[in-house]
C-alpha cells in the first residue's frame, strides 16, 4: 500500500477492552456495529441499493440484514425469508435504515446489559423457541457483522472511494 493511500485512509483500531471475555466481546461487538453504521451512513442513492457484484448484493441491503440478524438473535423475532432481509424497502432512506439498526442494536445492548453469564441463554420473548448461549450469540455476532463489515468496505468504496471504518 503508498504511502499517499495510507494517509488518505480513514480508520479506527480496534478496540482497547476491560480483560473480561464479556467486556471484549461486546467491545468487539459494538466496534463493528458502528463501523457498519458509519459505512452505510451518507452513502448516496441510488448507489447504495445498486448490486456491484453477480450476487446482488448492496451496500444497503446489507445494514438492512444485519438488523434483522441482530433482532432475531437479542430480541427473538422470527424471520422466515432471510433473502428478503438483504434488500430495503424501496420507500426507506439511507436515514431510515441507519437509524432502524442503531435502534435495534440499542434494544439488543439492553437485553444483553441483563446478561450476566455468559453461558446461560439469550433471554427470548416467546416461550418454547431455544435460546443460544449469550457467547455464542456474541461471537456469531462478530462474525456475522465482521463479514458483513468487509462486503460494506469494499462496496463503499465502489461507490465514492470512501474508505476505513
Amino acid at each position: 500500500m503508498s504511502r499517499t493511500t495510507r494517509r488518505n485512509r480513514r480508520d479506527t483500531p480496534p478496540p482497547r477492552t476491560g480483560g473480561s471475555e464479556t467486556e471484549i466481546l461486546r467491545g468487539f461487538l459494538d466496534y463493528l456495529r458502528t463501523s457498519m453504521a458509519t459505512k452505510v451512513d451518507g452513502a448516496p442513492e441510488p448507489q447504495v441499493r445498486t448490486a456491484a457484484v453477480p450476487s446482488g448484493t448492496n451496500l444497503l441491503g446489507l445494514l438492512n440484514h444485519l438488523t434483522f440478524v441482530e433482532r432475531s438473535i437479542f430480541l427473538g423475532d422470527n424471520v422466515t425469508d432471510w433473502q428478503a432481509t438483504f434488500r430495503a424497502a424501496p420507500a426507506d432512506s439511507v436515514a431510515d435504515v441507519v437509524s432502524r439498526y442503531r435502534d435495534t442494536v440499542e434494544r439488543a445492548n439492553d437485553v444483553l446489559d441483563g446478561c450476566t453469564d455468559l453461558g446461560a441463554p439469550v433471554p427470548r420473548p416467546q416461550p418454547g423457541r431455544p435460546a443460544p448461549s449469550v457467547r455464542w450469540a456474541l461471537t456469531h455476532m462478530i462474525e456475522e457483522t465482521g463479514r458483513h463489515a468487509g462486503h460494506a468496505d469494499i462496496l463503499r468504496e465502489l461507490i465514492d472511494g470512501t474508505t476505513g471504518r
